[in-house]
């Protein structure tokens, strides 16, 4: 395995909103940073739910995966970060749109956190290259 450590970017998905990269590939695997439901196009979240704004965090994480030379197949461990725990079904809804294959990703899901512009969700994922 290499010791290469190259920044992923996708104009297809939101800039950073920090110091970090929005994903790092190393060693095989794609380090996938936390993803809010933010339109690229418009620079803010993409409705005032928790099922929009999931459905658009997924799609930003699916073209950083692209930008990377994956795919959301290749996901092997997801977290999910909820304002609100009670928003848990309607986002497992737009999630499980995404991961159909057999083997699902692995996965941790929490709410009660303060997610950055005031978001509703934010999901991180880690892929095979």
């Amino acid at each position: 395995m290499s010791n290469a450590i190259e920044a992923v970017s996708s104009a297809a998905a939101p800039a950073a909103l920090g110091a970090y990269s929005q994903a790092v590939k190393a060693n095989g695997f794609i380090f996938v940073s936390g993803q809010l439901g933010i339109d690229p196009a418009t620079g803010e979240l993409a409705g005032p739910g928790a099922a929009e704004q999931a459905a658009q965090s997924l799609k930003n994480l699916a073209a950083i995966l692209q930008a990377a030379g994956s795919d959301v197949s290749r996901v092997v461990r997801a977290t999910v970060y909820l304002a609100h725990v009670e928003d848990f079904s309607e986002v497992d809804r737009q999630y499980a749109q995404y991961f159909t294959g057999a083997v699902k990703p692995a996965r941790v899901a929490f709410g009660g956190n303060a997610i950055p512009k005031g978001a509703l969700v934010e999901i991180d994922a880690i892929a095979l290259a």
